[in-house]
This record gives structure tokens, C-alpha cells and sequence, in this order.
């Protein structure tokens, strides 16, 4: 170890520079939140934790911006679309049965209908 050091050329702020439109932060986070992040990272076999919690953040954000039309348009599908399977689930024919199968079937394929 040398007795002095010469800093007259030296930079403050951290070692890494940050990418264009990304910011550098100190957050609390719950274990187990962090945890299941992690987790889910190391099940996928590597990568990050940090652009896992950015996506679901980014989707977060997706959702509550969802303007209201297209709202309104979802929350009517959804309950034409159960309306319809109620009233069909009525009826004894094997018709009617059929199509209900088919409405659940529908249901379970498309997450945005749910």
C-alpha cells in the first residue's frame, strides 16, 4: 500500500455507467417479494431479477392506463359472455350443453376474458 494517492484525476459517482432512461434507486422491498422474484429468475435457468420486477411493473402501469372504452369494452364481453353461457347452461338440450363446454373452453384460452 502506498503512503499517498494521487485523486486529481479521479471521477466521482459510481463505476458502471447507467443506460440512457434508466435511474439508480434505493427501494425496501418485502423478503418474500424479493424472494419470489428471485426465485422466479432461477427457475427460468438465469437472468435478471431486476428486469423481472420492471416488466411487472411496466404491465401494471399498461393496465391502469387502460382507457376507459376499451375498459368497458372487456368488462361487456365478459358478462355477454357469461350472460349467454347462464342462460344456455338452462336450457336441457345437448345443443345448448355443447355450447356451454365451448364458452368455458373459449374462457379458459383467452386470459382477457376472465
Amino acid at each position: 500500500m502506498k503512503d499517498e494517492y494521487d485523486f486529481r484525476g479521479g471521477k466521482r459517482g459510481a463505476l458502471d455507467p447507467l443506460p440512457a432512461g434508466k435511474s439508480r434507486i434505493t427501494i425496501r422491498l418485502d423478503d418474500d417479494v424479493l424472494d419470489w422474484f428471485r426465485d422466479k429468475v432461477e427457475r427460468a435457468g438465469g437472468g435478471n431479477y431486476q428486469t423481472l420486477m420492471n416488466a411487472a411493473l411496466r404491465e401494471h402501469i399498461a393496465r391502469e392506463h387502460e382507457p376507459l372504452e376499451d375498459t368497458l369494452r372487456r368488462v361487456l364481453r365478459e358478462e355477454l359472455g357469461r350472460s349467454e353461457a347462464d342462460e344456455l347452461a338452462q336450457q336441457p338440450t345437448v345443443r345448448a350443453k355443447s355450447r356451454v363446454g365451448e364458452i368455458a373452453a373459449e374462457r379458459a384460452s383467452n386470459p382477457r376474458r376472465r
